[in-house]
């Protein structure tokens, strides 16, 4: 019995060996081949060349359809962004920003401001000539106020984000319940058509911008030049293979939103709303 098992354990110890110097001899193939490949040259991911003006790569860019020289205007934009924002490809911020003079349109990127880390918003919020342009029960309609924008320059504050994004930056901001509250009492559809929007009366940072900017300048034209970027981005889109996206408020009431209707009580009422045309 006992020579027996020293020659079975003899077998088994020698096949253990034979199968570490095969396993050795793998990895060391594993690691010739890994050597190999490490000295392979890397091959560097560049960036495609992005425009200087409108921010838009090279192949897709927007200046012949920005003005040839910066809008003349006295009121001076402060946009407040959301960081998701700076991330998108199809922003609306950078076109607007390329058809102002420098200096007319700030850009602001975070959640939470406060006096310390922006006094120099701080400072603009807490000027009397400001007005904070976001809808509300406590806003006032820009197109009815008395003020002549004429006699002395303003600031305007616009929040950039989603709609639920600008919503817990307002609330969650004391810096932006300062201004004096403003919005646009009728503000056209969006030619924003290739991002979904809450409501048919909802319209991008851009739209927004430039219908308060032809109030307050008392001209006109600033919107048409304004929009014509955003008009010739949205149209190559299309052609490249974008859908139109109605708002969420058309495809509820024509029966055409796909997705599951919400569980959350919050979000059902704010789809009754959006169903009976109440300000969410």
């Amino acid at each position: 019995m006992n020579s027996q098992f020293n020659k079975d354990t003899v077998e088994e110890t020698n096949e253990d060996d034979d199968e570490d110097e095969e396993e050795t001899k793998e990895e060391e193939e594993d690691d010739e081949g890994f050597s190999v490949l490490s000295e392979l040259p890397v091959e560097k991911s560049e960036r495609r060349p992005t425009c200087r003006r409108c921010c838009r790569p090279v192949k897709v860019c927007l200046c012949p359809y920005l003005p040839p020289c910066p809008q003349d205007v006295s009121t001076c934009l402060y946009i407040v962004q959301h960081p998701a924002e700076e991330s998108r490809v199809l922003r609306t911020v950078p076109l607007l920003a390329a058809c102002l003079p420098p200096g007319k349109c700030k850009v602001f990127i975070g959640r939470r401001f406060s006096e310390e880390r922006y006094p120099e918003l701080a400072a603009v919020c807490k000027d009397a000539h400001t007005l904070l342009l976001y809808p509300g029960a406590g806003a006032e309609n820009l197109e009815d106020l008395s003020t002549d924008f004429s006699t002395t320059a303003h600031s305007v504050v616009l929040i950039d984000g989603t709609w639920s994004q600008a919503k817990d930056m307002f609330l969650r901001n004391a810096l932006l319940q300062l201004p004096r509250q403003v919005q646009l009492r009728s503000a056209p559809s969006s030619q924003y058509v290739i991002r979904t929007q809450p409501t048919n009366m909802c319209v991008s940072t851009l739209e927004c911008a430039a219908a308060a900017l032809s109030i307050m300048e008392k001209n006109h034209s600033i919107q048409e030049v304004l929009l014509k970027p955003l008009q010739a981005l949205c149209s190559f889109q299309l052609q490249h293979g974008a859908q139109i996206h109605h708002s969420k408020e058309h495809l509820i009431k024509n029966g055409e939103y796909n997705k599951a209707m919400p569980k959350n009580k919050r979000k059902i009422r704010r789809m009754q709303k959006l169903l009976t045309n109440q300000n969410i």
